[in-house]
């Protein structure tokens, strides 16, 4: 195998972190389309995981949930989650269209240690003891113990038949954001700031932009390519002046000779 035939290296992997909840399914079928010869390695973590990724370089960017150390992560808020309750089929709080922390009052609220809200206070009656994770603490919901206050996305995300959930009001809402250590701000991480921004490729100031800018003709190229292959046009005013045949400039005949006459034209006698 020649050198000329040797087949071209695969380009490094995107690394795109994300915690449970988040889909990024959307962003990367732009990303696709963009840019087929880069794949995208996907890592999923819990939420204090996915940080501590970021903060180590194990990824480029990621979808998490704010807050982050500003101090060393760039964030871009990207939309904010619905908190819901989750509770039992049969419970009473089914009733209800929506629910407050005050009907939370003699409720058994968990606060599993992945927790993503911020709360100043949690509403109910604190458990015996916090559960590691958000699907654990889903297990004690529905064996009836108490009930969990999670961002909807996670509602989805752990659903069983035997649960439901409603719209919790006036509590601590999740955030979600692209966030990217801030010294290191690829190329690559500016497309993916472009795509979950909704920029199109040609506004996109990552790699898709510069490669479009390469492959354009630049304007002053264009010109001149015009002014080489097309005859120069004549100016009305320019036309207008040109003299006719037979016309002076300003705008009389010229005299003619006359036949027969004393002129240098006329026959001698």
């Amino acid at each position: 195998m020649t050198e000329n035939e040797r087949p071209a290296a695969t380009p490094a992997p995107f690394r795109l972190v994300y915690v449970p909840g988040v889909t990024p399914t959307k962003w990367l079928r732009v990303w696709q389309e963009r840019l087929p010869d880069v794949p995208v390695a996907l890592l999923q973590h819990a939420p204090a995981d996915g940080h501590a990724l970021l903060l180590a370089g194990g990824a480029d960017a990621g979808l998490v949930r704010l807050p982050v150390d500003r101090t060393v992560l760039s964030a871009i808020p990207l939309y904010t989650e619905t908190t819901v309750v989750v509770f039992p089929k049969d419970h009473w709080l089914a009733a209800a269209e929506e629910v407050t922390a005050a009907d939370l009052a003699e409720e058994v609220v968990f606060h599993p240690l992945d927790d993503s809200l911020d709360w100043p206070e949690l509403p109910g009656r604190p458990a015996f003891e916090r559960p590691a994770t958000t699907a654990d603490a889903i297990e004690l919901v529905a064996a009836n113990v108490g009930v969990l206050a999670v961002p909807q996305s996670l509602a989805r995300l752990h659903h069983r038949r035997d649960l439901t959930y409603r719209t919790l009001v006036d509590v601590p809402q999740s955030q979600v954001a692209l966030a990217w250590p801030e010294e290191a701000t690829t190329d690559l991480v500016e497309e993916f700031i472009g795509i979950v921004r909704g920029r199109t490729a040609n506004s996109s100031r990552g790699r898709t932009a510069a490669a479009e800018e390469q492959r354009r003709p630049s304007a002053t190229g264009k010109k001149r390519t015009a002014q080489a292959g097309s005859p120069k046009a004549v100016p009305k005013s320019a036309a207008k002046a040109r003299p006719k045949p037979g016309q002076r400039a300003g705008g009389g005949r010229t005299a003619q000779p006359k036949r027969g006459g004393s002129g240098g034209g006329g026959r001698k006698k």
